[in-house]
């Protein structure tokens, strides 16, 4: 077991229900086994439910919401998909401004399948290469980004992925730019962005 993120907490960021749970857990697993210390963020206190597609599955306790939370608390998130999951968080007012505030304060960001949804309400795709799901595709271009077909992509500090096969791409580079901590280059990109 690896301690490259001993003393590191990571948020994991999800709506009341639809999350994909495999691009939950495993991601989950990672940070626990890098010695990190994971924290599932949603709307309201209490469970979610989360999805094999379209198939219930296992629901998690949420540790807390996105209203009394803040990115200060912690050293990286994690977006997963699901189609529901981020279409949920984007119309959230405190998700979106929770998320945002990850790459304001220059601080990694992990978004798999559908998840950068909530990235483009967010305003945080202009001017940056990711990936997601491919019918994302037009609306990251929408939102001023750059996609790329490509397994895992690192764009100074955020990492995206297509889907569920890649997460053992996505969780490697998630956990190497968890344990790099913040840049500096990807708060100004957020700041030129918003500009």
């Amino acid at each position: 077991m690896s301690s490259m993120l001993h003393g590191k907490t990571i948020a994991f960021a999800v709506a009341g229900e639809g999350i994909e749970e495999i691009e939950l857990t495993e991601p989950w697993l990672a940070v626990e086994e890098a010695a990190g210390r994971p924290r599932l963020i949603s709307i309201e206190p209490g469970t979610v439910q989360a999805f094999d597609h379209l198939d219930k599955a296992d629901t998690f306790d949420v540790d807390a919401t996105f209203g009394a939370s803040s990115a200060s608390e912690y050293d990286g998130l994690v977006l997963p998909g699901g189609v529901a999951n981020p279409d949920a968080l984007r119309a959230d007012d405190d998700a979106v401004k929770f998320v945002r505030s990850f790459f304001d304060a220059g601080k990694p960001v992990a978004a798999i399948c559908h998840a950068p949804w909530t990235l483009v309400e967010a305003d945080v795709v202009r001017n940056r290469t990711l990936t997601s799901w491919p019918s994302l595709k037009t609306d990251i271009r929408n939102a001023g980004g750059n996609w790329v077909d490509e397994e895992v992509h690192v764009d100074d500090g955020l990492v995206t992925s297509r889907k569920p096969d890649d997460l053992e791409a996505f969780c490697a580079k998630a956990i190497e730019e968890f344990a790099e901590g913040e840049h500096e280059g990807q708060r100004a990109q957020t700041a030129e962005a918003g500009a």
